[in-house]
């Protein structure tokens, strides 16, 4: 493998199981990777967070695997393993000795096809529980924690699938029943929805021999229903301002962006960058050096499979105005869209971002390595092959480009959230 590709071999299995194979006979581990297409934007207004939910389930024990042994399993193996969930897939990761490839096969197509066999309402309960634990704390008894929940509310409308946050509403989580688990479950789950990747020392008749053996008898099932997803679009600032238990005032401000791979998302990485990576970055100049506005900057392009959000922001000084820092933000990325940035600011971002990349491509499994990176481009553009087109992305960016995206996006009315202390009104955030 040079430094910018990653070679992938793709099979589908006659139920509908993509199956990406990444060789690489130099590599130590064997990384196997499972992308289920589903995520929060999968899920309707009044019954959110079960994405996330089986994130938990499917760890609780399946059809020939009882609770504890997957984690045992794989233990005993030397292998590791995590999932993660987000608004628009749920990734299984696990990353093993070569030996243990087809014993990592097995596990994930056990939960693939015999979770429900083994899913009882106490289980279903325990872990709702623990998902109810994990949302008081990191939204509702954490600093700032509700932030992010009052962006996406702010940047889109009740009907739209990013309306809601990942883990879902208290409320939501209160009214789920065991019965909507498993209907979630059958809709969302099958292998028709789902790509398995495998990348390091294999070769690829052997993975399709074994995926065959293991996943080929799962049900294809039915075609999972479609997302509606609406146009969005803010001709005005929407604002909230929300008291929190904070020492310090923050402001966050929200744009739509385009969609993940798509014109403009790769460019305002590079803005983000340019706006708040390191202390030459220019809102740290300005609202932390220069004005001694802010203690700490930021900002970052989040790209998703329909649509993305572009957020800045900085946490001001105790007692401090946030409207000041507001205007800083507008006015450094007003100046972006009219002047451009420069073209050293534009090369710092782009090699700062391309070593990034290339550091991710040394790991075969975790979150990032090769194995998820075929998942990502699959999922987002059609073709597990795109690394190398991914790095011509930033390679081939002009200065102009990214003064158009900021154009394009930025300079335009936002969503602005403010998180003040509650217990002492903060001047500017009425």
């Amino acid at each position: 493998m040079t430094r910018m590709e990653l070679d992938c071999h793709q099979f589908r299995l006659a139920n509908g199981l993509r199956l990406l194979v990444h060789e690489d006979p130099a590599a130590l581990v064997v990384a196997v990777n499972v992308w289920y297409h589903v995520g929060s934007r999968n899920e309707r207004p009044g019954r959110t967070g079960f994405a996330h939910l089986f994130e938990h389930l499917m760890f609780e024990g399946s059809a020939n695997v009882a609770p504890g042994e997957f984690d045992r399993l794989l233990e005993q193996a030397g292998g590791i393993n995590n999932g993660s969930t987000s608004p628009d897939r749920t990734n299984y990761w696990i990353t093993i000795p070569p030996g243990g490839l087809e014993l990592a096969l097995f596990l994930e197509a056990d939960r693939m096809g015999g979770l429900l066999d083994a899913l009882t309402l106490d289980r279903f309960e325990t872990q709702r529980d623990v998902v109810r634990n994990e949302r008081r704390e990191s939204y509702e008894n954490r600093p700032y924690g509700l932030a992010d929940e009052r962006m996406l509310a702010a940047l889109y409308p009740p009907d739209h699938p990013y309306h809601w946050p990942v883990i879902g509403r208290m409320a939501d989580l209160d009214a789920a029943t065991f019965a909507d688990a498993e209907a979630f479950f059958t809709n969302w789950y099958g292998p028709g929805n789902a790509s398995v990747a495998v990348a390091g020392p294999v070769r690829k008749e052997t993975v399709l021999a074994l995926a065959e053996e293991h996943f080929g008898d799962i049900a294809a099932g039915a075609k999972p229903p479609d997302v509606r997803v609406p146009g969005v679009r803010l001709d005005a600032d929407v604002r909230e301002t929300l008291e929190d238990a904070v020492h310090l005032p923050r402001a966050y401000l929200g744009w739509h962006s385009p969609p993940a791979f798509a014109e403009g998302d790769a460019a305002l990485d590079v803005l983000a960058h340019v706006l708040a990576a390191g202390k030459a970055s220019r809102l740290h100049r300005d609202l932390v050096v220069e004005n001694e506005l802010a203690l700490d900057v930021w900002a970052h392009q989040a790209s998703g499979h329909s649509g993305s959000i572009f957020e800045a922001g900085a946490t001001g000084r105790a007692g401090g105005s946030l409207e000041p820092i507001e205007s800083g933000i507008r006015d450094i990325v007003r100046a972006v869209a009219e002047r451009g940035v420069t073209a050293t600011e534009l090369d710092n971002a782009r090699t700062a971002i391309l070593t990034s990349f290339v550091d991710d491509l040394q790991c075969m499994g975790g979150f990032g390595g090769r194995a998820d990176r075929l998942n990502l481009y699959a999922f987002h553009t059609g073709d597990p092959d795109f690394a190398r087109r991914d790095a011509e992305r930033f390679a081939r960016l002009s200065t102009d480009d990214v003064r158009q995206a900021a154009v394009n996006w930025i300079d335009r009315p936002a969503a602005v959230v403010r998180v003040v202390p509650a217990t002492a009104a903060v001047p500017g955030a009425e």
